[in-house]
């Protein structure tokens, strides 16, 4: 089983150690499944008082963090070109991590996260060394640390040996385009809310149906947006329908 490398170019390292060391990513980690390697971009700053950050050109608040300690700390983790990882700058301009993002980036051997901080980075560093630019939202965060907790995460999740089966995330949210149907665990009957009796039933086939077509209605309910993107039969909607009255 091939391993999977995470680098994160950070200001604050123990940020993103304490989150991924923990839980799912964490066993991962003493597995060898996937390796974690953070950079302080402090100590690349070329200068003794650890500044690596200095005002915006042409006037405006806050302060950015230079090109070169962003370059040095990036070139720092190969020595041949052909060896450079694929490279992520976790950014408001990206575009919004999704699924299907998170599992192409989950086939990359190396992947390098830049974290941005106060109002980001020099953007020639951006345009020199970054693949592609990555949000998690259409929100501003104080940095990138916590975003890229979230990449590794998502991510993490979808490459092999992570989670015990392939089922522990084929079946979840997103992985098809619709959102995951409504779960349920014991009791069956809880302050008068009832599971649905087919889920209790065993008959295998009726409730997968039911499940693909609770996923297809808590998706029109929750996020209609995504229905636009699929192709659904006429049998489907009726299902759909005839469940949207019964709730």
């Amino acid at each position: 089983m091939s391993s999977m490398t995470f680098d994160v170019l950070t200001l604050f390292p123990e940020q993103i150690e304490r989150n991924v060391k923990e839980s799912i990513t964490g066993r991962a980690l003493a597995k060898g499944i996937i390796n974690l390697k953070t950079v302080n971009m402090r100590d690349f700053c070329g200068n003794t008082y650890g500044k690596v950050d200095d005002t915006v050109y042409g006037g405006g608040t806050g302060l950015l963090i230079t090109a070169r300690s962003v370059y040095d700390s990036w070139r720092s983790l190969f020595e041949k070109e052909e060896d450079r990882p694929y490279t992520v700058y976790v950014s408001p301009k990206g575009s919004v991590l999704d699924q299907k993002k998170a599992i192409e980036l989950s086939r990359k051997k190396e992947v390098c996260i830049i974290c941005g901080h106060y109002e980001g980075i020099d953007s020639r560093a951006v345009d020199l060394i970054c693949d592609e630019e990555i949000s998690i939202g259409d929100y501003v965060l104080t940095g990138g640390e916590l975003a890229a907790c979230v990449i590794i995460d998502s991510v993490s999740r979808m490459i092999e040996g992570v989670l015990p089966n392939e089922d522990a995330f084929t079946n979840e949210s997103h992985m098809d385009g619709v959102l995951e149907s409504p779960q349920y665990t014991m009791p069956s009957t809880w302050k008068d809310l009832e599971v649905p009796p087919v889920l209790l039933s065993g008959n295998d086939a009726a409730i997968e149906d039911h499940r693909r077509t609770a996923s297809l209605v808590e998706t029109w309910v929750k996020r209609p947006d995504m229905l636009d993107k699929l192709e659904i039969s006429e049998t489907a909607w009726q299902k759909m329908l005839a469940m949207r009255r019964s709730l």
